[in-house]
């Protein structure tokens, strides 16, 4: 906060924007008086608050670029149920967000998500048209894997004969619900189908951790191969949270972003 302090110009800000379904989502605005702004979307459950999306957010505003880091319903503070899968309900929160920041006449200069989240804004790429600039931080290219490994071999037996699987926390009190419902949204959703459909126009940026412990790294060169207008950075050694990386990943942002600016400016002169 210190830094914040030492600026009086930058603002944070907490906004709530409703949804379609009704649910309040809440954000953290970071205004810094540009007209342009950035959404930061978090991964799988995770918040505005986890550490990717705050170290972002504040390299965004010493560059003196306003960002939106927000929960998605079920997380954090926004209202609404944690639902497992339900990619396309997170694309619908990207598209209410940015409806709301387009109506106060900002710009959305980009859309960055982590995880999950890379995955949420690849796939509001390829549905809608109206962004130029999207992250993808170490999302999953193959959304029929991770599950075993996460659930067990029998998980869809389970599903099938009961409906649902409870997922319990290291104390052993559930943490959340997978349904048979959700569980098919996550494997009817194809990345490789959707990510065909992302415009020529669009600059796409895949930035993966070479010791990725969670989504191995092959899945970033996997997206690198058929989106057309894209670029791959490997940042060497790091793991699915940038842990010990945080630095070298909002470097590369940051490069990202204020290129994709400066491309738009000289574009639009």
């Amino acid at each position: 906060m210190a830094q914040v302090a030492q600026n009086p110009v930058v603002q944070h800000l907490k906004v709530a924007v409703p949804n379609k379904y009704g649910e309040k989502l809440i954000g953290l605005l970071h205004e810094t008086g540009s007209v342009q702004i950035v959404i930061l979307c978090h991964g799988f459950r995770s918040s505005k608050e986890e550490t990717t999306m705050v170290n972002l957010a504040f390299a965004l505003e010493k560059e003196g670029i306003s960002s939106f880091r927000f929960d998605f319903a079920g997380n954090g503070e926004s209202e609404g149920t944690f639902q497992y899968g339900h990619f396309g309900k997170e694309v619908d929160d990207i598209r209410s967000v940015i409806e709301h920041f387009s109506g106060a006449n900002r710009v959305i200069s980009g859309i960055l998500g982590h995880s999950k989240g890379g995955d949420v804004v690849l796939l509001y790429a390829s549905r809608y048209h109206d962004i130029r600039t999207v992250v993808n931080v170490s999302g999953r290219y193959d959304l029929k894997e991770g599950i075993v490994e996460r659930f067990g071999e029998d998980v869809m037996h389970r599903l099938k004969e009961s409906g649902y699987v409870e997922v319990k926390d290291k104390n052993g009190s559930i943490s959340y619900r997978v349904t048979e419902e959700s569980m098919i949204d996550r494997l009817n959703t194809d990345m490789h189908a959707e990510c065909l459909q992302i415009d020529k126009e669009c600059r796409v940026l895949t930035i993966h951790g070479s010791a990725d412990e969670i989504i191995p790294v092959e899945d970033a060169s996997k997206f690198a191969k058929i989106i057309p207008n894209h670029k791959l950075r490997i940042v060497e050694g790091a793991d699915h949270c940038y842990n010990c990386h945080q630095a070298e990943l909002a470097s590369i942002v940051l490069e990202f972003i204020t290129e994709c600016l400066e491309q738009d400016k000289a574009a639009s002169d």
